[in-house]
């Protein structure tokens, strides 16, 4: 029996009893739990096989709400959550101290965003609680964009999916961190730099940290298929080495004509990149359930959403 369904009061009800529900957002879906409750945050990361150390990203239905989360907002991140919220922008911040330290791997800040999905939207509105809500998804594994990809993640271990339909942006939120009240970037995602630079000037990039992480999405590998997968700037290059096998490639706009390819995706025939990256993580699934020997994907132009496709491109990969 499937567990999608459109049922908002459901997933109230789900939620309020401590238990999970996938939850969906214009970036990805996210598994979601009171951020009040240990019983359900615990779920969270067990359900995941998340570790402990990678904190979570607590989702709130309006700028107001805010302050309920931290207890200190620089000026900047003030800006960018007046330009960007609701929509996929985390901010990392001064955490109030009623957030829970398993919310925040033990740190004094708290990741924290509006999402921009109507159906989301309106459970936060409903609930009296905020969600905390990672990625449906094992931890490391492809992002689901879909209800079918979160049925198939935890069809036994969750109690309802609530459909959103597939998610429009298609990966995850850039996270904004502080240091010294100036705005760094923890994790690149779908804003891209070039609109938060628009807002607060120049900003510094530190994105990866395999120990003690500041934001979750900074491990090296993550969001990666079960299939082999590598990164090339040369699909035909790349091709020659795995002659023999069933290859599946993933490419941005142009066809690549070659007896050796099993399977090919291309993400955006007409060269967009917000199309490319809504479509990405839903490729990559379909790619990764064809039975492939390998998968060879084609590094992005490196600016704008580029930047960020390639991020997760790196992480999924052995390059």
């Amino acid at each position: 029996m499937s567990v999608i369904s459109k049922d908002i009061q459901k997933a109230i009800a789900l939620l309020s009893a401590d238990k999970l529900v996938a939850i969906p957002t214009e970036t990805v879906y996210g598994l979601a739990g009171n951020i009040y409750s240990k019983t359900a945050i615990k779920r969270i990361f067990e359900t995941k096989k998340r570790p402990f150390f990678n904190p979570l990203i607590v989702h709130i239905p309006s700028v107001d709400a805010l302050s309920d989360i931290v207890s200190y907002v620089p000026k900047k991140a003030r800006l960018l959550a007046e330009a960007f919220w609701p929509g996929s922008m985390t901010l990392v911040l001064k955490k109030q101290v009623t957030i829970p330290d398993i919310i925040t791997a033990g740190k004094e800040t708290v990741a924290v965003r509006v999402p921009k999905h109507p159906v989301t939207l309106e459970l936060l509105k409903q609930l009296p609680f905020p969600l905390a809500a990672p990625s449906a998804n094992p931890f490391g594994s492809i992002s689901p964009t879909k209800p079918e990809h979160v049925e198939r993640y935890f069809k036994d271990a969750i109690g309802q999916v609530l459909d959103g339909g597939a998610c429009i942006n298609g990966i995850e939120s850039t996270i904004i961190g502080f240091e010294n009240d100036e705005p760094i970037i923890y994790r690149l995602g779908a804003l891209p730099i070039e609109d938060i630079e628009a807002v607060v000037g120049k900003v510094a990039i530190k994105n990866k940290k395999e120990i003690n992480p500041d934001a979750p999405g900074m491990l090296e590998r993550h969001y990666a298929p079960s299939t082999k997968t590598f990164l090339t700037d040369n699909i035909s290059q790349e091709l020659k080495k795995h002659l023999g096998k069933r290859i599946g490639i993933l490419v941005f706009k142009s066809v690549i004509k070659d007896s050796n390819i099993t399977s090919q995706i291309i993400l955006s025939e007409k060269g967009d990149m917000q199309e490319a990256a809504s479509h990405l993580y839903n490729a990559m699934h379909d790619l990764d359930h064809q039975n492939l020997d390998v998968i060879i994907a084609e590094r992005f132009p490196n600016f704008g959403l580029g930047k960020s496709i390639n991020d997760r491109l790196e992480r999924a990969t052995f390059n």
